[in-house]
Protein backbone atom coordinates (compact mmCIF):
# COMPACT_ATOMS: atom_id res chain seq x y z
CA UNK A 1 0.00 0.00 0.00
CA UNK A 2 2.81 2.39 0.89
CA UNK A 3 4.59 1.55 -2.39
CA UNK A 4 1.45 2.40 -4.33
CA UNK A 5 1.16 5.81 -2.68
CA UNK A 6 4.83 6.47 -3.35
CA UNK A 7 4.38 5.67 -7.07
CA UNK A 8 1.39 8.02 -7.31
CA UNK A 9 3.40 10.86 -5.80
CA UNK A 10 6.25 10.28 -8.30
CA UNK A 11 3.80 10.24 -11.23
CA UNK A 12 2.21 13.52 -10.05
CA UNK A 13 5.59 15.15 -9.72
CA UNK A 14 6.62 14.05 -13.19
CA UNK A 15 3.36 15.25 -14.70
CA UNK A 16 3.87 18.70 -13.10
CA UNK A 17 7.60 19.07 -13.98
CA UNK A 18 7.27 17.91 -17.59
CA UNK A 19 5.62 20.98 -19.20
CA UNK A 20 7.86 23.37 -17.17
CA UNK A 21 11.09 21.86 -18.45
CA UNK A 22 10.01 21.16 -22.01
CA UNK A 23 11.88 23.17 -24.61
CA UNK A 24 11.54 23.72 -28.29
CA UNK A 25 13.53 21.41 -30.43
CA UNK A 26 17.19 22.48 -30.72
CA UNK A 27 16.58 26.08 -29.62
CA UNK A 28 17.18 26.01 -25.88
CA UNK A 29 14.31 28.51 -25.34
CA UNK A 30 11.51 27.62 -22.95
CA UNK A 31 8.11 27.32 -24.55
CA UNK A 32 6.62 29.55 -21.87
CA UNK A 33 9.09 32.34 -22.78
CA UNK A 34 8.03 34.92 -25.40
CA UNK A 35 9.80 34.59 -28.79
CA UNK A 36 10.82 38.08 -30.02
CA UNK A 37 10.67 38.88 -33.72
CA UNK A 38 12.92 41.24 -35.60
CA UNK A 39 10.22 43.91 -35.36
CA UNK A 40 10.31 43.68 -31.56
CA UNK A 41 14.06 44.24 -31.53
CA UNK A 42 13.70 47.29 -33.75
CA UNK A 43 11.17 48.75 -31.29
CA UNK A 44 13.59 48.37 -28.39
CA UNK A 45 16.45 49.80 -30.43
CA UNK A 46 14.42 52.89 -31.43
CA UNK A 47 13.27 53.50 -27.89
CA UNK A 48 16.80 53.24 -26.50
CA UNK A 49 18.29 55.71 -29.03
CA UNK A 50 17.87 59.36 -27.94
CA UNK A 51 16.33 61.69 -30.51
CA UNK A 52 18.49 64.78 -30.97
CA UNK A 53 16.68 67.69 -32.68
CA UNK A 54 18.53 69.46 -35.46
CA UNK A 55 18.64 73.21 -34.82
CA UNK A 56 19.40 75.32 -37.84
CA UNK A 57 21.09 78.65 -37.26
CA UNK A 58 18.76 81.58 -37.84
CA UNK A 59 21.44 83.83 -39.28
CA UNK A 60 25.14 83.70 -39.96
CA UNK A 61 25.91 86.80 -37.89
CA UNK A 62 24.51 90.08 -36.63
CA UNK A 63 25.02 93.01 -38.97
CA UNK A 64 26.00 96.32 -37.39
CA UNK A 65 24.70 99.78 -38.19
CA UNK A 66 26.87 101.97 -40.36
CA UNK A 67 28.91 104.71 -38.70
CA UNK A 68 26.61 107.34 -40.17
CA UNK A 69 25.61 110.56 -38.42
CA UNK A 70 22.95 112.58 -40.22
CA UNK A 71 24.08 115.76 -38.42
CA UNK A 72 27.81 115.40 -39.24
CA UNK A 73 29.15 117.68 -41.93
CA UNK A 74 30.92 116.13 -44.95
CA UNK A 75 29.52 112.73 -43.91
CA UNK A 76 30.03 109.87 -46.38
CA UNK A 77 26.60 108.82 -47.71
CA UNK A 78 25.24 105.83 -45.84
CA UNK A 79 24.54 103.86 -49.04
CA UNK A 80 28.25 104.13 -49.91
CA UNK A 81 29.23 102.86 -46.45
CA UNK A 82 26.75 99.99 -46.74
CA UNK A 83 28.05 98.95 -50.17
CA UNK A 84 31.68 98.97 -49.05
CA UNK A 85 31.37 97.64 -45.47
CA UNK A 86 28.17 95.58 -45.56
CA UNK A 87 26.64 97.52 -42.67
CA UNK A 88 23.02 98.54 -42.19
CA UNK A 89 21.50 101.93 -43.05
CA UNK A 90 18.19 103.42 -41.99
CA UNK A 91 15.46 103.35 -44.61
CA UNK A 92 16.09 105.92 -47.33
CA UNK A 93 13.65 107.17 -49.95
CA UNK A 94 14.73 106.76 -53.57
CA UNK A 95 16.09 109.44 -55.91
CA UNK A 96 12.76 109.70 -57.75
CA UNK A 97 10.82 110.48 -54.55
CA UNK A 98 10.62 113.93 -53.03
CA UNK A 99 12.90 114.03 -49.98
CA UNK A 100 11.74 114.57 -46.43
CA UNK A 101 12.56 117.99 -44.94
CA UNK A 102 15.83 118.32 -43.02
CA UNK A 103 15.80 118.81 -39.26
CA UNK A 104 16.80 122.41 -38.56
CA UNK A 105 18.66 122.46 -35.24
CA UNK A 106 19.82 126.05 -34.68
CA UNK A 107 20.10 129.53 -36.17
CA UNK A 108 22.49 131.67 -34.15
CA UNK A 109 25.00 134.52 -34.29
CA UNK A 110 28.61 133.43 -33.76
CA UNK A 111 30.17 136.89 -33.58
CA UNK A 112 30.75 137.40 -37.28
CA UNK A 113 27.84 135.73 -39.10
CA UNK A 114 24.49 134.02 -38.65
CA UNK A 115 25.14 130.26 -38.77
CA UNK A 116 22.42 127.74 -39.65
CA UNK A 117 22.79 124.08 -38.60
CA UNK A 118 20.62 121.14 -39.71
CA UNK A 119 20.51 117.33 -39.88
CA UNK A 120 19.88 115.37 -43.07
CA UNK A 121 16.64 113.40 -43.58
CA UNK A 122 16.58 109.70 -44.49
CA UNK A 123 16.20 110.54 -48.17
CA UNK A 124 18.25 110.79 -51.33
CA UNK A 125 19.57 114.38 -51.45
CA UNK A 126 21.31 116.23 -54.27
CA UNK A 127 21.51 119.68 -52.61
CA UNK A 128 20.17 121.98 -49.89
CA UNK A 129 18.70 125.47 -50.28
CA UNK A 130 18.85 127.96 -47.39
CA UNK A 131 16.71 131.09 -47.56
CA UNK A 132 16.25 134.13 -45.35
CA UNK A 133 12.85 135.77 -45.32
CA UNK A 134 12.92 138.66 -47.74
CA UNK A 135 16.62 138.36 -48.42
CA UNK A 136 19.50 135.95 -48.88
CA UNK A 137 19.38 132.54 -50.62
CA UNK A 138 22.13 129.91 -50.78
CA UNK A 139 22.44 126.53 -52.51
CA UNK A 140 24.76 124.02 -50.81
CA UNK A 141 26.12 120.53 -51.46
CA UNK A 142 24.43 117.38 -50.16
CA UNK A 143 27.25 116.69 -47.68
CA UNK A 144 27.00 120.10 -46.00
CA UNK A 145 25.15 120.61 -42.72
CA UNK A 146 25.61 124.36 -42.09
CA UNK A 147 25.49 127.68 -43.84
CA UNK A 148 27.01 131.03 -42.84
CA UNK A 149 24.70 133.93 -43.63
CA UNK A 150 25.40 137.63 -43.63
CA UNK A 151 24.40 139.63 -40.58
CA UNK A 152 20.65 139.80 -39.98
CA UNK A 153 19.79 142.84 -37.90
CA UNK A 154 16.04 142.18 -37.78
CA UNK A 155 13.70 139.35 -36.91
CA UNK A 156 13.44 136.96 -39.89
CA UNK A 157 12.44 133.39 -40.76
CA UNK A 158 15.30 131.16 -41.93
CA UNK A 159 14.38 128.00 -43.87
CA UNK A 160 16.25 124.95 -45.17
CA UNK A 161 14.91 122.60 -47.82
CA UNK A 162 16.33 119.32 -49.18
CA UNK A 163 16.20 118.91 -52.96
CA UNK A 164 16.69 116.06 -55.46
CA UNK A 165 15.63 115.30 -59.04
CA UNK A 166 11.98 114.96 -57.98
CA UNK A 167 11.93 118.37 -56.29
CA UNK A 168 11.32 118.98 -52.61
CA UNK A 169 8.55 118.17 -50.14
CA UNK A 170 8.58 120.71 -47.34
CA UNK A 171 10.78 123.32 -45.66
CA UNK A 172 12.23 123.26 -42.18
CA UNK A 173 12.08 126.80 -40.77
CA UNK A 174 13.14 128.62 -37.61
CA UNK A 175 12.70 132.25 -36.60
CA UNK A 176 15.88 134.21 -36.02
CA UNK A 177 15.82 137.21 -33.71
CA UNK A 178 18.96 139.22 -32.99
CA UNK A 179 19.88 138.90 -29.34
CA UNK A 180 20.96 141.78 -27.13
CA UNK A 181 24.47 140.32 -27.02
CA UNK A 182 24.86 140.41 -30.77
CA UNK A 183 23.55 143.96 -30.93
CA UNK A 184 25.87 145.05 -28.12
CA UNK A 185 28.78 143.39 -29.88
CA UNK A 186 27.93 145.13 -33.12
CA UNK A 187 27.62 148.49 -31.39
CA UNK A 188 30.90 147.89 -29.58
CA UNK A 189 32.67 147.07 -32.81
CA UNK A 190 31.33 150.17 -34.48
CA UNK A 191 32.16 152.36 -31.45
CA UNK A 192 35.68 150.95 -31.23
CA UNK A 193 36.30 151.58 -34.90
CA UNK A 194 35.08 155.17 -34.64
CA UNK A 195 37.19 155.77 -31.53
CA UNK A 196 40.29 154.45 -33.28
CA UNK A 197 39.67 156.75 -36.24
CA UNK A 198 39.26 159.76 -33.89
CA UNK A 199 42.57 158.97 -32.21
CA UNK A 200 44.33 158.87 -35.57
CA UNK A 201 42.71 162.15 -36.54
CA UNK A 202 43.81 163.83 -33.28
CA UNK A 203 47.37 162.57 -33.75
CA UNK A 204 47.50 164.02 -37.27
CA UNK A 205 46.18 167.38 -36.03
CA UNK A 206 48.75 167.53 -33.23
CA UNK A 207 51.58 166.81 -35.64
CA UNK A 208 50.43 169.59 -37.95
CA UNK A 209 50.13 172.01 -35.04
CA UNK A 210 53.70 171.31 -33.95
CA UNK A 211 55.04 171.83 -37.45
CA UNK A 212 53.25 175.17 -37.68
CA UNK A 213 54.77 176.33 -34.38
CA UNK A 214 58.27 175.39 -35.53
CA UNK A 215 57.89 177.31 -38.77
CA UNK A 216 56.61 180.37 -36.95
CA UNK A 217 59.59 180.24 -34.54
CA UNK A 218 62.03 180.19 -37.47
CA UNK A 219 60.54 183.25 -39.10
CA UNK A 220 60.74 185.24 -35.85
Amino acid sequence: MKNRHFLLVIICLLSIKGPLTSTSAGTGIHLNDRILSTEDYSIFEDSSTPIVPVIKPTNAGTLQRCDYNACREKQTPCEVLSASLGCLCPGFTLHDERPEPPSLSSVSWNGSAVVVWWCAPNSYISSYVVTVEGGEKQTLRADQRRAALSQIDHKAEVCVVAVNDAGYRAQSCMEYQPSSNSLALTVGLIGGTLGFLLLILLAVLLCRRRRQKKEEARHV
